[in-house]
Order: C-alpha cells, then sequence, then structure tokens
C-alpha cells in the first residue's frame, strides 16, 4: 500500500482555523465534525415540484393532440412519463449521501449513508490508521481494532491527501490532549 506523501513542511501542524474539511464542534476545541456530502444541484423538494409541473406540461400537450384525434400521444407520454420519473426517483435517493466523521474526547464515529442504508463505525481514536486504499487518489481507509471503513467519495480525488492529513492531525492532537490530561 502506498502511503500519502506530504507536501506540507515538517512540523507543520494546522490551526483550528485551518481546517478545510471539518470545523470544531465545541468551544473546548475537543470535538470536531467533517461533514462530507454529495454536490447535489437540486433538492428531493425542488425536484418534485419540477417533476409535478413537467408532468402536467406534458400531460396538457398530450391530451390536446388526443383531441384532435392522435390517440396514441397520450399513452406514449405518461410511458415517458413513468421513465423519467423512475430515473428522478433514483436521483433523488441518493442525494442525500453523506460521510460523517465526528471525533470527540474517546471515541471517532464514522457514518456513510448510502440511499437508505446507514453503515456506522466506532473507533477509540488512540487505535485509528489512516491510509489510502491503493494510492494518493484514492479513497481513505480508517482501520483500527479489526474495524474498517472507507470514506472520501465526495471530495475530490486530488484533495484526498489533504483530507487524510487533516484526519491524522487532528487525531494526533487528541492523543496529545489526552495524555495532558492524564498527567494532570
Amino acid at each position: 500500500m502506498s502511503a500519502f506523501i506530504s507536501t506540507a513542511p515538517i512540523g507543520y501542524r494546522p490551526s483550528s482555523a485551518a481546517l478545510r474539511f471539518g470545523r470544531q464542534t465545541d468551544v473546548g476545541g475537543d470535538s470536531v465534525l467533517w461533514l462530507l456530502k454529495r454536490n447535489c444541484s437540486i433538492a428531493p423538494r425542488q425536484l418534485l415540484a419540477f417533476y409535478a409541473s413537467f408532468c402536467g406540461l406534458s400531460l396538457a400537450i398530450a391530451a390536446l393532440f388526443w383531441l384532435e384525434g392522435a390517440v396514441l400521444v397520450l399513452p406514449f407520454a405518461g410511458i415517458e412519463l413513468l421513465a423519467v420519473g423512475a430515473a428522478l426517483l433514483a436521483y433523488a435517493r441518493h442525494a442525500t449521501d453523506r460521510e460523517t466523521i465526528r471525533l470527540q474526547p474517546g471515541r471517532l464515529l464514522v457514518q456513510r449513508t448510502n440511499g437508505a442504508r446507514l453503515e456506522e463505525v466506532e473507533f477509540a481514536p488512540a487505535w485509528v490508521r489512516v491510509e489510502p486504499r491503493s494510492g494518493d487518489r484514492s479513497l481513505i481507509e480508517l482501520s483500527g481494532q479489526g474495524r474498517r471503513i472507507t470514506v472520501g467519495r465526495y471530495v475530490r480525488p486530488e484533495l484526498r491527501r489533504q483530507l487524510a492529513e487533516e484526519l491524522r492531525w487532528a487525531l494526533r492532537r487528541w492523543q496529545a490532549r489526552a495524555a495532558s490530561d492524564d498527567q494532570s
């Protein structure tokens, strides 16, 4: 397995304000949330409104042709609307696909939603490995304690290395805070 090669200077540590993909969810900075979503140009509700108006217009035109004696236009318009509806349903089903990575004190929770299916894996942050699946532009594999999950589907391939570095940095920061809390 090839490793990600960092282009950052040695010792570089992004500040919490420099998180590109994640954001801190609490004041103390102990929790970080990465929400990686599919880039959708239209929401499912907007899609439904578009489809309803499309059906109304198509059926109105088909009804006019039917009144003029072209009786086969209406059944073919119905078949066309069913086919378009099936395609739009498949699109809408995956419009809310996402990957959520939540680093909290003592746990790293990864949730991956694909259609109606939800996959959830929880890790102890101290034991998580962040590696590419096959190369620098491949999906990122999080593994530890006999479990594994891949993330990064909704991040452009050329940015996945930066996401992996950000995850590693946050995990190291969490480990350093946990160690300093244990010494206190």
